[in-house]
């Protein structure tokens, strides 16, 4: 949801660094004149000799630089209309813990069934294309703090075991700033052992002075979302509706029992694995 910088000398440096070495040492000697050549560059200022040369670009890719082709972009356009949660800064990486949820082919036909239903009362919804349940709000690293905060987490997760949850009961949520609305399946069992989760992360997240986890969270799967605070229009019967599709959906009491077996990190473009016992 964070290296020292590379030193190169001017110009000017390199080009005397250049005449001392070809003036020491047991070289052959020049041609007649070389002398009186010698003593011109030496009495001509340096400046005046550097003067025509192109200065030596700033040094491209450094750490915690994005790739030209993963510059970030804050134009909403382009990433249907969601708005950033805090404004992108080059060294600024966003970090996000959770649960990864890997979706089996049941579990992709039943989200069509609730988005297909729910767009006739929200058209512009759209389905999420990978689900998890989060662990962290999404915060911000800079560079250097990804590989000790990465340690700490590895270090605190390192004793948990894997566990069951049921996420069976359909509920509609809106990010903070009411700039989005989603559709999520709530988490009904096994509430106990993700708080204990929190609890470590939040740890973590107190150490590098970064905001923890909601006090009463709601853990849930995402299903889908739209841009804009459209809960008022998925609430009610829409809400209703969508909870007697999830309860009539075959086998669903044994599909929406998921068993947890790793805990991620992503943090820019960079994924970190903790496997869980």
């Amino acid at each position: 949801m964070r290296a020292a910088l590379v030193g190169y000398s001017s110009s000017e440096e390199e080009q005397e660094q250049e005449e001392e070495g070809g003036s020491r040492g047991g070289g052959a000697q020049g041609p007649p004149g070389a002398s009186f050549l010698l003593l011109f560059l030496v009495l001509t200022p340096l400046r005046s000799r550097s003067a025509g040369r192109p200065r030596l670009p700033v040094p491209a890719g450094l750490p915690g630089d994005p790739d030209p082709d993963e510059a970030v972009s804050d134009d909403s356009s382009r990433h249907g209309g969601r708005v950033r949660g805090f404004p992108h800064e080059r060294g600024n990486w966003a970090t996000h813990v959770y649960l990864p949820y890997t979706a089996q082919e049941e579990f992709l036909e039943l989200l069509e069934l609730l988005v297909s239903h729910a767009r006739t009362f929200v058209p512009s919804l759209a389905a999420m294309e990978e689900f998890h349940v989060s662990l962290s709000q999404c915060v911000v690293l800079r560079y250097h703090w990804i590989e000790p905060f990465v340690r700490c987490l590895r270090e605190r997760l390192a004793a948990f075991h894997r566990f069951f949850c049921v996420a069976d009961q359909v509920k509609v949520y809106t990010n903070q700033n009411k700039t989005r609305t989603f559709i999520g399946l709530e988490v009904s069992a096994g509430h106990f052992q993700l708080l204990e989760l929190v609890s470590e992360v939040d740890g973590v997240l107190e150490e590098f002075d970064l905001p923890t986890f909601y006090k009463d969270p709601s853990f849930h799967i995402s299903l889908a979302w739209c841009v804009g605070d459209l809960a008022g229009r998925l609430e009610g019967q829409c809400l209703r509706e969508l909870q007697d599709i999830v309860d009539g959906f075959e086998e669903s009491e044994f599909l929406l029992r998921i068993q947890w077996e790793q805990i991620r990190c992503k943090s820019g473009n960079k994924y970190f694995s903790f496997p869980l016992r």
